[in-house]
């Protein structure tokens, strides 16, 4: 019996794929060739995550992969119309970033509300200014986005003493449905943004909805940069509409050098690294290999994206 082929979209470094040896002829492959290799290839690693060339070059002539991992949270990079009308199945890497950016998360109210970004500037100034800070304890949080990293997140605030709502597409119990979202940012210190990004979220958080916050109120963004309107949110913390938020993912990456988010007032900025913890692309690679060898035994796949909604459903809840 033939060995399946299995076609990786190469970034550096390379994943460890050395356990699948005897057992899938392996192929790496770049943006410029991938459309040429897609018909030869029976599942699709798309270890560049970062890259959208498989939207490019999905429609076209010729056979398509059975299967098609990404080693990442979201799949908006990945899905075209054509993909997500096939009978291809479509994996992400959920279980693998939750926790890291979970505890990002709580590094950030922490750093905000115990204001440690003027403290560090204040050091380097050899400046003493006792201030007061902000209690986390008994504050509110509202997460927006239901999923495994937004319920993770909910689970790290209120670890920290944060009453924390998580705000999902449907409500379900524990979890407020997407009506309840306008209302319970009126009330929140928090609003965390851990959405997947769907047509139904870009841009979800927008002038109005920064105008619902207090002008005490802190916003952060882990899900996905186009989940914000950034002009928006540079406005209302240069309008003090809200006292800060903290951004890890932005509508262009990198962030170009120009871009006024990094001057906006209050706003802490990071380089998409907020799941990103030491061995992380080791534990992606383990996860894949675990994934193919199901998939090579015919055995059901975990983490399987509904290709029209854009992210997997929680199969132990009603579908978020």
């Amino acid at each position: 019996m033939s060995r399946p082929s299995l076609l990786v979209l190469a970034a550096d470094p390379p994943p460890r794929l050395g356990a699948l040896t005897g057992k899938a002829d392996v192929r790496f492959t770049d943006e410029a060739r991938l459309a040429g290799e897609l018909p030869r290839a029976d599942a699709l690693l798309v270890w560049d995550f970062t890259s959208e060339a498989v939207r490019r070059a999905w429609p076209g002539e010729g056979s398509r992969p059975r299967w098609v991992h990404t080693p990442s949270a979201g799949v908006d990079r990945l899905l075209c119309p054509e993909l997500a009308a096939s009978d291809t199945v479509v994996t992400n890497a959920r279980g693998v970033f939750e926790q890291p950016i979970a505890e990002y998360v709580a590094a950030l109210v922490l750093a905000m509300a115990k204001d440690l970004p003027a403290t560090l500037q204040r050091q380097r100034e050899r400046r003493w200014q006792h201030r007061e800070t902000l209690p986390v304890q008994g504050s509110r949080a509202v997460v927006a986005g239901a999923g495994p990293i937004g319920r993770a997140v909910a689970g790290a605030l209120r670890a920290l003493g944060v009453r924390t709502a998580v705000v999902g597409r449907t409500a379900r119990p524990g979890i407020h449905g997407g009506q309840d979202l306008d209302l319970l940012l009126t009330r929140a210190d928090w609003v965390v943004c851990a959405a997947p990004l769907t047509e139904a979220t870009r841009g979800m958080f927008d002038a109005r909805r920064f105008a619902l916050m207090q002008p005490s109120a802190r916003f952060l963004n882990v899900g996905r940069g186009p989940l914000v309107v950034e002009a928006d949110l540079v406005a209302a913390l240069r309008d003090r509409t809200i006292s800060g938020a903290a951004l890890d993912v932005f509508e262009q990456e990198p962030l170009p050098p120009d871009s006024p988010v990094w001057e906006a007032p209050g706003l802490i900025v990071s380089p998409h690294m907020s799941g990103d913890t030491v061995g992380w692309r080791d534990r992606l690679s383990e996860q894949f290999v675990s994934l193919f060898e199901l998939w090579a035994a015919g055995e059901p796949l975990p983490n399987v994206v509904d290709k029209e909604r854009g992210y997997v459903p929680m199969h132990d809840h009603a579908p978020d």
